[in-house]
């Protein structure tokens, strides 16, 4: 029979690794409430703070107030870090200190079924961190458009994107020491990457380079649907996501295959 690629969405298999995970946190329910409530302290901080001692920023021709500027970036930062740690730190446990997926693949389940049954789990869960950061955008007055409700779906395809990279990039971890270079690339992003201030204010060449990072390319998605600003290009900027996404998702396949198969 010939052998799988690239695991197709829809694979039912696949769910039982989304089970075996919300199986396993059930007695840690306390970390999941917890989550909830970093966008309020985060969208607080900005608009008790930041939001009177920065003006307002330029989005699309019209100005929007500094809050309203860093939210969608935020929430974009939000689904990056969340891939981090569900696409990268949990599956590296699972795959080379408790070695779950040896045990997983003694059962009818694949080497895909895992890569993508870990994708639909960390999906899950952005899912309900993406709507608690946008009710909270909404009831802080961080959004000027009602189009905001579309920052669930794009919040979601950018979780997709960073959650398939960091699947793939999880298996060439070899130790704890190696998250060092994870932190390496994720702390860069996070302070260069448009979240914070527009890319016209950075170096010409600097703002070259971040114009073609995932986390750039998810912000200014999520900012112009928070501010109901549509164009060609944020169909290019979900198209970005999607072939990331779909690029990592058919390495983390290929990889785990590589690792764990017999």
């Amino acid at each position: 029979m010939a052998t799988r690629v690239l695991p197709a969405f829809g694979s039912r298999r696949s769910i039982h690794i989304f089970e075996r995970n919300f199986y396993a946190y059930r007695s840690q329910w306390l970390m999941f409430v917890s989550g909830f409530f970093e966008p309020l302290f985060y969208l607080l901080s900005i608009g008790i703070g930041l939001n009177h001692l920065v003006g307002p920023q330029l989005v699309g021709g019209r100005l929007v107030s500094y809050a309203t500027f860093v939210a969608p970036g935020m929430l974009a930062t939000s689904a990056m870090n969340g891939a981090v740690i569900d696409s990268i730190f949990n599956p590296f446990f699972r795959l080379k200190i408790s070695h779950t997926y040896d045990a997983v693949l003694s059962t009818p389940l694949d080497v895909t079924d895992v890569a993508l049954g870990e994708v639909w789990w960390a999906l899950s869960r952005a899912a309900l961190y993406a709507a608690s950061f946008i009710v909270c955008m909404v009831l802080l007055g961080d959004t000027t458009s009602w189009w905001v409700v579309l920052c669930w779906p794009g919040a979601l395809l950018a979780s997709l994107a960073f959650t398939c990279v960091g699947l793939a990039g999880c298996t060439y971890v070899r130790s704890w020491q190696d998250f060092d270079v994870v932190t390496l690339v994720q702390l860069p992003l996070f302070l260069f990457s448009g979240t914070f201030f527009p890319i016209t204010l950075y170096p010409r060449w600097l703002g070259a380079i971040v114009s073609v990072s995932p986390l750039y390319q998810a912000a200014a998605l999520l900012r112009g649907l928070a501010t109901g600003q549509f164009d060609a290009l944020m169909i290019l900027r979900a198209g970005y996501l999607v072939a990331l996404g779909l690029a990592g998702l058919w390495l983390a396949a290929r990889r785990f295959r590589a690792i764990l198969a017999p």
